[in-house]
């Protein structure tokens, strides 16, 4: 992770983006890396919000490629599993986009949203404003 904070704004945006995918590193650690380099808060900020958005966006969209057999095949799952999960996006709706900055799980609901077709824009919209704001508290945090 060293070489990416060695890129500054090139290598927060590239991080942030594959840590918003299915590798599994710590978006935040880099961010605050960079942040702590001298760079503008604001370029860190709104390359980190960008790069980790845009791979949310990507892994939301690779879930609505998904289809249900394939999930319970290749990963196995169990339909119960898939069934509680959908009870519980039905539920919170988009609103669950908030959390999609959650380390780990954050992965997982994007995945969701995507694979029961919750409505892109909303969800995308509340997807980037959960991540602006987990960055900006960063930043106000170390400012």
């Amino acid at each position: 992770m060293e070489w990416l904070e060695g890129l500054g704004l090139l290598g927060l945006f590239i991080g942030t983006f594959l840590a918003a995918t299915i590798f599994p590193f710590s978006s935040d650690a880099l961010y605050v890396g960079v942040l702590l380099t001298g760079i503008s808060p604001v370029s860190v900020l709104t390359v980190g919000t960008l790069g980790n958005w845009l791979g949310g966006v990507t892994t939301y969209f690779l879930g609505r490629l998904a289809k249900w057999e394939w999930v319970e095949k290749t990963f196995k799952v169990k339909p119960e599993t898939l069934e509680k999960q959908h009870r519980y996006i039905k539920k919170y709706g988009v609103w669950v986009a908030l959390m999609t900055w959650v380390p780990f799980v954050g992965d997982v609901i994007a995945i969701a949203l995507g694979f029961y077709k919750c409505p892109a824009v909303q969800s995308l919209f509340l997807m980037l404003v959960g991540k602006f704001a987990r960055f900006a508290v960063w930043t106000v945090l170390l400012q």
